[in-house]
């Protein structure tokens, strides 16, 4: 359990679009307590289809509460977009963490977890376990 600060997500999609959608479905099915701090960084600063450092960036700076920030992403580029910024060292918030996850399932995982205030490890095996749900 955190400190009483939150851990913040970020989602990262090629589209814009899809990352407010996926972002919008999970802070509905999260319930109506505690509101996580849930930014969507989806496409270029354009508008276009991609993945933007900018806009990652500064997505996770506007989720940072202290308790670490989960950025779950959608596609390839978008994992290296993210590991690149996680490499300079500077240009996320310390306790940024990227999450091995599967994108819509593991976003609602990770906003319905840290909602209940649970710290970034304990997100991110939630985010993560999303990988067993079996649908047949």
């Amino acid at each position: 359990m955190s400190d009483g600060k939150l851990v913040g997500i970020v989602l990262v999609s090629h589209s814009a679009e899809v990352a407010a959608s996926v972002a919008e479905l999970a802070r509905g099915l999260s319930g109506a307590g505690v509101s996580v701090p849930l930014a969507a960084a989806g496409g270029t600063e354009g508008g276009g289809l991609g993945t933007s450092s900018e806009l990652i960036a500064a997505a996770a700076a506007s989720v940072d509460r202290g308790a670490g920030v989960a950025v779950l992403t959608d596609l390839g580029s978008a994992v290296l977009t993210v590991k690149a910024l996680l490499a300079e060292g500077d240009e996320l918030p310390a306790g940024t963490r990227l999450v091995d996850a599967p994108f819509v399932e593991g976003a609602v995982a990770a906003v319905v977890t840290a909602s209940t205030g649970a710290d970034l490890d304990a997100v991110e095996a939630a985010a993560a376990e999303a990988y067993t749900y079996r649908k047949v």
